[in-house]
């Protein structure tokens, strides 16, 4: 699974170098053995966006993609869309995907995060509970639903402060590290994709991904 997210992100237009920072030595023998980069992390971190930020301080660039290694049928393009937000205006720091809900059972499952936004597509809150609070079954309709997709990209500067931030109420009680931004004043800027992709959460999630690459391999 590693593999495909590696290959997926290394195939993304302006993207320099992809390294897998883990703290385990399987997946970092796993990387090397089909010629990725990987590099190893403290145990000890909670969050991706904390294990990442130790590897971004020996890194000398501006902007960083948090790829999260459950995401194996990432496409580039959507790699891509994440990035732009930063690379058009120097004032956002942190930007991530959303994509509006169509199906009922993933505005209910606890699996699918959601979030809402303002005016601009700035994060207002994400929670695996539905938001904004209506019937299930109304999903896609008026007063639309958003899930996140767990793709993030940090300007450096703000990844290493963000790191150094201390855990928040609300990224605990939910289990969503992004919170720990917003519940700190900072921006998160979201992007509305019409792409899609499964996150391995479940082991019916794995399932789908299984069929999908095999029927991909046969294309």
């Amino acid at each position: 699974m590693i593999e495909h997210v590696y290959r997926r992100a290394a195939a993304t237009s302006g993207v320099d170098a992809v390294v897998v920072a883990t703290d385990d030595r399987r997946i970092a023998a796993a990387v090397e053995a089909f010629g990725g980069t990987a590099r190893m992390t403290d145990a000890g971190h909670q969050t991706g966006s904390d294990r990442i930020a130790e590897v971004a301080r020996a890194l000398p660039c501006e902007i960083l993609v948090n790829v999260q290694g459950d995401l194996p049928l990432i496409e580039p393009e959507m790699i891509a869309e994440v990035i732009a937000p930063l690379a058009a205006d120097h004032s956002i720091t942190m930007s991530t995907l959303r994509q509006r809900i169509t199906v009922a059972a993933e505005y209910a499952s606890p699996h699918v995060v959601k979030v809402v936004v303002d005016a601009q597509g700035d994060a207002l809150y994400f929670s695996r509970s539905p938001i904004p609070h209506r019937p299930a079954h109304a999903a896609g309709g008026p007063g639309e639903a958003f899930k996140h997709i767990g793709l993030y990209a940090y300007r450096r500067e703000f990844l290493l402060t963000f790191a150094a931030l201390p855990r928040t109420p609300l990224e605990q009680a939910e289990s969503l590290e992004q919170l720990r931004a917003l519940e700190h004043g900072y921006r998160i800027r979201t992007v509305l994709t019409t792409r899609s992709s499964i996150e391995v959460d479940t082991p019916d999630d794995l399932e789908r991904v299984r069929r999908t690459l095999a029927v991909e391999a046969r294309t």
